[in-house]
């Protein structure tokens, strides 16, 4: 029988590597994680509201509102009211934001290739199939129920 635990802990630990690699990747272009995922989130969806934002990046709104007003200072992310209601704000790229991101995130999914280079073909497609799924029970997970304590 499978050791539950330890392969939690093995997709905790890839998630961890995969996450310090990023940091140190993105520190030559001046962004952490977080700018990074936010001006590529943005640059998908242009006018994207704050509060979407918070949920596809799975940070609350504080912290994206810190992010956002961040953005804006170094001139990245611009925000506008939304056309028909004034109290809900959209972001969108600056000009040099979206240049930014456009060149981050090309040698951004270089960097990526090189680093799951080390899975076959057929390894690569077994584990994409399984994290699908593994995401999409996780996702209706946290959408249907509250989080059980377990004693």
């Amino acid at each position: 029988m499978i050791d539950q635990v330890r392969l939690y802990d093995l997709i905790k630990e890839s998630f961890l590597l995969l996450d310090f690699g990023d940091r140190q990747f993105l520190e030559q272009y001046a962004l952490t994680v977080p700018r990074y995922y936010a001006l590529t989130h943005i640059a998908a969806a242009p006018g994207l509201s704050p509060s979407l934002l918070s949920r596809a990046m799975f940070c609350d709104k504080s912290n994206i509102t810190r992010l956002v007003h961040g953005l804006e200072a170094d001139g990245l992310v611009e925000r506008r009211p939304h056309d028909h209601d004034g109290r809900v704000q959209r972001l969108y790229l600056t000009p040099a934001g979206a240049a930014l991101q456009a060149i981050v995130a090309e040698a951004h999914c270089r960097y990526v290739r090189q680093r799951l280079a080390v899975l076959a073909e057929c390894e690569a497609e077994d584990t994409l199939a399984t994290l699908t799924r593994l995401n999409r029970a996780l996702h209706e997970e946290l959408d249907n129920s509250p989080i059980l304590l377990l004693n």
